[in-house]
């Protein structure tokens, strides 16, 4: 069980970060039993794994919210090998979509180009 400074250290990701992920429900820690001096809070390699998860969700574009949605189902084993998928294709096509509209951005600022040398010559 490690606490938050060190989780922060091992996955790299910032203490208010951390906290936010916390806050969002994202990981959780507990606190020791017996303890009631401090409110220090552990974590378990499970938090780790789900930070691991939720670094590269965000790595390939998934926000927050959409993370948030599939993580806890996900690590618990609830969700189907099919539905994992589904999230990913969606995702996926979801990028296809973006990389099409970048595309014709594209196109448009080469056919502006083309109309101001044109004028200009």
């Amino acid at each position: 069980m490690k606490l938050i400074h060190q989780l922060s250290k091992e996955t790299g990701i910032p203490i208010p970060t951390l906290r936010f992920y916390e806050k969002s429900g994202l990981i959780s820690g507990r606190r020791k039993t017996g303890v009631s001096t401090n409110n220090y809070q552990f974590y378990e390699q499970g938090a780790i794994d789900k930070l691991n998860f939720v670094q590269m969700a965000k790595a390939v574009g998934f926000t927050l919210n959409e993370i948030k949605e599939v993580v806890d189902l996900w690590y618990k084993k609830e969700i189907t090998q099919k539905a994992q998928f589904e999230v990913l294709d969606k995702r996926l096509l979801q990028i296809d979509e973006k990389i099409a509209e970048l595309n014709a951005m594209k196109k448009q600022i080469k056919i502006c180009k083309e109309n101001i040398e044109n004028r200009n010559s």
